[in-house]
């Protein structure tokens, strides 16, 4: 009896252990906080851009949409992460192409459902749907293309989420309140003159949009839209500062440069990318997951890009070897982490968050020396329901910090109206006090005691240490 006392409370010292102070506490029954999770999108279409039913913009990419590239495509993913369940998102024109090549491409991945879990949804307009179509438009597209989802998978299926770019409020609510769709990646942080529609201005976690603006967390019960608003791809929170990208040596530096493959392992090559993608998602896992008490990483990695080589010339990269190496390395150095669909992580968020009150996102990243990140640059992030704030310094020369961005959510948003024909709106972002792009003559980093009486009031409710002088 005594050695069964004495190993019991051994047992009972490695659990208190394994309980200690420096893990993030998870509440009770969470099954977000206190983990780490991945999703992995991609979209598959005809044409890069599919501007309606019936008119498409860009290249054709029919002839690289086949099963041969979704197999490899999807190989590749299996061996880097084995278990991981993806999303993949059809466009209008991917779902109704009866050439032998969509048909085959739709059987297959319809197959991947059944083999590995993976969801399958829409893409409305083949992103941005809101630039070229009227809201009423949109929400036939969603209401007849999720049809289209759900017969093509068959035995009563629904998917839990949308991919969108980024979608208006009203078509928000409709998927909300009509489709019963509770999960959209229905906005792209820091998409600002990069490369077609601009939606700047959100925050980059999750959050319950506002009715007024996709890029607004909601403010009240009255305000709310029940639906989990994600972002598109986590990107490098120092590059994300240049608006559109900047020429760095004989590099391009896309602003969304992250984890996104164009802008690191098939503009970069394999070694450089995959130090990018494995320092963003770092940010994530290391740092932001003691901030946050759970991290979250995503990528869109476009089904045209398996084989892009051949019409947009990437230099003979496809990426798909840098895509194993960043997945390889993701699970050995986050052996916990979870690599799950879209719409399961959203339903989860939605599960523990109710609403958008207890939203106190931080994050600290300092630059990686590839491309665009400047390496002695080092930039803090608050985000909360009440707004977003940005603080830059030079973390070498140990310079005071500077507000590079203060977007107010407390004052009144308004979307662009419907587009008129052959007049598409590019620019449906949300720019009020500061934004960190710096494209206006206001946008220039001040002090944060330069703010008015207001706007430090608003920041001292939330965070009163960094108004506190020494």
């Amino acid at each position: 009896m005594k050695e069964v006392r004495i190993y019991l409370l051994a047992l009972l010292m490695i659990f208190l252990y394994s309980c200690g102070s420096n893990k993030p506490k998870a509440a009770s029954g969470s099954q977000i906080m206190g983990k780490r999770f991945f999703t992995f999108n991609t979209v598959v279409r005809v044409n890069q851009i599919e501007t309606s039913r019936d008119e498409v913009n860009g290249e054709d990419e029919s002839a690289i949409h086949t099963p041969a590239e979704a197999s490899v495509f999807r190989e590749a993913v299996e061996k880097g992460w084995p278990g991981a369940r993806m999303t993949w998102a059809f466009s209008w024109l991917a779902l109704n192409d009866q050439r032998p090549n969509y048909r085959e491409l739709r059987e297959l991945i319809v197959s991947y459902y059944k083999k590995y879990g993976d969801e399958i949804t829409f893409i409305p307009g083949g992103y941005f749907a809101n630039m070229y179509n009227s809201r009423e438009q949109v929400n036939r597209d969603l209401h007849d293309g999720l049809q289209l989802v759900s017969g093509m998978v068959g035995d009563g299926y629904r998917p839990k989420s949308v991919i969108a770019g980024f979608l208006s409020a009203e078509n928000l609510i409709y998927l909300a309140e009509k489709e019963g769709i509770h999960v959209c990646q229905g906005n792209i942080w820091s998409q600002y003159a990069v490369d077609n529609g601009d939606g700047e201005g959100s925050i980059s976690y999750p959050y319950y949009p506002s009715r007024e603006h996709f890029c607004k967390p909601a403010q009240d019960k009255d305000d709310i839209i029940d639906i989990v608003n994600l972002d598109g791809w986590t990107v490098d929170f120092i590059n994300a500062m240049h608006p559109g990208g900047r020429r760095f040596n004989d590099d391009w530096c896309g602003s969304r440069q992250g984890v996104g493959p164009i802008e690191t392992v098939i503009r970069l090559g394999t070694e450089r990318g995959t130090r990018e993608m494995i320092a963003t998602t770092a940010a994530h896992f290391d740092r932001g997951f003691e901030l946050n008490g759970f991290a979250w990483v995503t990528c869109c990695w476009e089904m045209s890009l398996v084989e892009a080589r051949k019409i947009y010339g990437y230099k003979g990269r496809n990426g798909l070897d840098g895509l194993e190496i960043w997945f390889t390395e993701m699970r050995k150095r986050w052996p916990d982490a979870q690599c799950i669909t879209q719409g399961e992580f959203g339903l989860l968020w939605r599960e523990h968050f109710k609403n958008n009150d207890s939203i106190n996102y931080r994050f600290v990243q300092r630059g990686s020396g590839i491309c665009g990140s400047d390496p002695e640059m080092e930039i803090r992030w608050f985000m909360n329901k009440d707004f977003r704030l940005a603080l830059l310094r030079n973390w070498k020369e140990d310079t005071p910090e500077k507000v590079i961005d203060y977007t107010r959510y407390d004052l009144k948003a308004i979307e662009p109206a419907d587009p008129q024909a052959g007049e598409p709106i590019r620019n449906w972002s949300l720019m009020n006090r500061l934004n960190q792009k710096g494209t206006r003559p206001q946008d220039i980093p001040i002090d944060i005691g330069e703010l008015n009486g207001e706007e430090q009031a608003i920041i001292k409710g939330r965070y009163p240490d960094l108004l506190e002088r020494p």
